[in-house]
């Protein structure tokens, strides 16, 4: 289907095609205000204006509930250990074990379940991000899943339509690469957290894992561009020096910049155990 298919469906079946992308009944509905829709930009703006803009706490929680419930142990080894994960590394018993525990405790915290874009992700992968963010306070969590809802929103708009062009959307408005220059290989598997100042502290609005090639693609929806503010950028190169059992002056590295429009920014790092430097790259 395509999407001057999708227009000419009937209002019942369109919006339940809607429904399936994203379960909030308020966002569906607000969607189907402007149906049949001109574009797929506009089907893609569309969507994050009244995600962001529109949709409240309850909304956001109501998509949650209609995400397939993965936390136990048998629907992990079906994900993770079996033909679905094709050219993944394949997971072990104690990581699905350590998955599954770590899903319930996250509920258990938060209110809902854990809600990341998973594709692509290794089991190993998966563990150490829902790790690092049931660090996080509920109401950080809370923004974090939405945006990963929205990215997931995203990619089940290609699926539904696959003979559509997507080639409007860009990357994450803010990236990052690291590069430990005491090997000369890409940082893998480092924590990142992406900070803003709300009610007088900082607080994590989006967070991911870097990839074998040291980068985070799509550390915010591709579509999600930020009000021109101050962030910062928290790097855990401890735990990633600790893997290596190498020692390091620098636990955490903290960048904090400013952004002054909806243009790229792309926010490196190049560390050593001793020293680290960063600047703003293209």
């Amino acid at each position: 289907m395509n999407l001057s298919e999708f227009n000419t469906l009937d209002a019942v079946s369109a919006r339940k095609e809607l429904f399936a992308c994203c379960g909030s009944n308020k966002w569906a509905d607000a969607m189907m205000k402007h149906f049949p829709f001109a574009s797929e930009k506009q089907l893609v703006d569309l969507s994050a204006k009244i995600w962001y803009d529109e949709c409240q706490e309850a909304d956001w929680r109501e998509s949650f509930t209609h995400h397939p419930k993965i936390g136990d142990v048998k629907s992990l080894t079906e994900k993770f250990a079996g033909k679905e994960q094709a050219g993944v590394a394949v997971a072990t018993q104690e990581t699905i074990q350590f998955l599954a525990k770590a899903n319930s405790d996250y509920e258990a915290k938060n209110g809902f379940i854990f809600i990341v874009c998973a594709t692509g992700k290794s089991a190993d992968e998966m563990l150490a991000l829902l790790l690092d963010r049931l660090q996080n306070s509920p109401e950080e969590e809370l923004h974090i899943a939405m945006g990963e809802q929205q990215k997931i929103s995203i990619i089940r708009f290609k699926k539904m339509f696959p003979d559509s062009d997507f080639s409007f959307l860009k990357v994450s408005q803010i990236t990052t690469h690291v590069l430990d220059t005491s090997t000369g290989f890409p940082g893998a598997a480092i924590s990142i957290r992406l900070q803003a100042f709300r009610n007088n502290i900082w607080q994590t609005i989006a967070q991911g894992i870097t990839n074998n090639d040291g980068r985070i693609p799509d550390l915010l929806p591709q579509d999600k561009n930020l009000k021109p503010d101050t962030y910062k950028m928290v790097f855990d190169t401890g735990s990633y020096y600790a893997k290596a059992n190498i020692k390091t002056f620098y636990p955490i590295v903290e960048i904090i910049f400013n952004t002054f429009d909806e243009t790229h920014y792309h926010v490196p790092l190049l560390v050593n155990p001793f020293g680290y430097s960063t600047y703003r790259g293209s």
